[in-house]
């Protein structure tokens, strides 16, 4: 499953991408991760989140990315979510690809069975139609 939170920059989608990350893995019976540009919050998350800062990977193009996250997903057999933040500066994906990674992204979440939270510097109405459905709040 992937849920999108969806809105220009600065309005607060980290801060509700960090509190339902936060509120998840209360409940999570499996291992969470947050993956981030940069270790800022490191110290808003839960210690039970594992915490990855991208930009020490050489993650240029969205292919290099999909195949990080599968990698996470290959080494983690209880790996049961994982949030993304700053979706298009980790991915490296521009507005043109954005549905093709998403639609990636569905598959892997389906054929793996770990969910994707996604903070995206999107407006609703300028994400890919067929993700709309999956905006849990836009800002």
């Amino acid at each position: 499953m992937i849920q999108i939170i969806s809105g220009v920059k600065g309005k607060g989608k980290t801060k509700y991408l960090i509190q339902k990350a936060n509120e998840n893995v209360k409940e999570a019976t499996g291992n969470v991760v947050y993956l981030d540009k940069n270790i800022k919050h490191m110290f808003e998350l839960s210690n039970r989140i594992r915490l990855i800062n991208t930009s020490d990977y050489p993650l240029d193009t969205y292919d290099a990315f999909l195949g990080f996250v599968c990698g996470l997903i290959s080494q983690d057999h209880d790996l049961e979510a994982m949030y993304l933040d700053s979706f298009l500066t980790i991915s490296s994906v521009t507005d043109d690809y954005v549905g093709y990674v998403l639609s990636k992204l569905n598959d892997i979440s389906s054929k793996f069975n770990v969910d994707f939270v996604i903070s995206i510097s999107m407006d609703a109405d300028t994400l890919p139609e067929e993700f709309r459905d999956n905006i849990i709040i836009s800002l």
